[in-house]
């Protein structure tokens, strides 16, 4: 495997790392010359995915650090490892996320609250207390993971819908607030269709696994279903100073499904 080096010398923390895009995420940036601190309410979960990622690289690059994402304290504890472990910290990737289906009269206000927390309060916290040690390693990049659910919307996605447009226009805000700081930090979303990860799941709605599956990629204008790496190269080129000229955007990685 061929590793280019193109986030050389970056130090990366990643929310929700122990599955899906963030750990696709984490294996991406360390493969290209990042340390990563993945975090996450499953820290043995995490911790596994650091311990292969440091066996492929030969290296020490990669921890696991138990983290809350709704959590302002669990927050504070998790920039301070990264200042331990990586010396500070110049790429952040707001990866946490959950999806409930439910329209707008049948969701409880208790689950509205719950999915609000996790996309997007945990994005809020992240950035608003990351910012600081962003600023002591620049050129330095915020990365939100909202979706093209944050774009389009759906009746029986009331919660996530919402939860994810917050993420698109408050990651617009921050990479406002930077750029008339003149600091060189960016702030970029990302919004992926339909991916092969346990989120999925959450979709089956009680159907066949393969059933399902099929029906979502046939929505797609490609013809198939997202695969984590084709987020995490999103990512890695955010995350890159290729991208030092890029920010405020939502980069779609959706197959075309947002134009039809």
């Amino acid at each position: 495997m061929n590793f280019h080096g193109r986030v050389q010398g970056k130090k990366a923390l990643i929310t929700g790392a122990a599955q899906g895009l963030g750990a696709a995420t984490a294996r991406m940036l360390a493969r290209h010359g990042a340390q990563v601190l993945l975090t996450d309410l499953n820290v043995g979960a995490a911790q596994d995915v650091a311990h292969s990622i440091n066996t492929e690289i030969g290296n020490e690059v990669a921890w696991g650090f138990r983290h809350d994402a709704t959590s302002q304290d669990d927050w504070k504890a998790a920039l301070d490892h990264a200042h331990f472990r990586m010396g500070g910290l110049s790429v952040l990737v707001n990866n946490a996320g959950l999806v409930r289906t439910g329209s707008v009269e049948d969701l409880e206000l208790d689950q509205w609250h719950q999915v609000m927390r996790v996309n997007s309060d945990s994005v809020f916290l992240g950035c608003k207390l990351a910012l600081s040690l962003l600023r002591e390693s620049q050129p330095a990049s915020i990365i939100n993971l909202s979706s093209v659910a944050g774009l389009m919307a759906s009746p029986n996605l009331a919660a996530y819908n919402a939860s994810k447009a917050a993420v698109w226009l408050l990651t617009k805000s921050v990479a406002l607030l930077a750029a008339k700081k003149r600091w060189d930090i960016r702030c970029n979303s990302i919004h992926p269709t339909f991916i092969r990860t346990p989120m999925l799941d959450d979709l089956r709605s009680g159907r066949d696994d393969a059933e399902m599956l099929e029906r979502l990629a046939k929505q797609v204008p490609v013809g198939r279903l997202g695969d984590p790496d084709d987020v995490a190269y999103a990512v890695l080129y955010l995350a890159s100073d290729e991208s030092r000229f890029v920010t405020a955007s939502e980069v779609k990685v959706d197959g075309g499904i947002s134009a039809v």
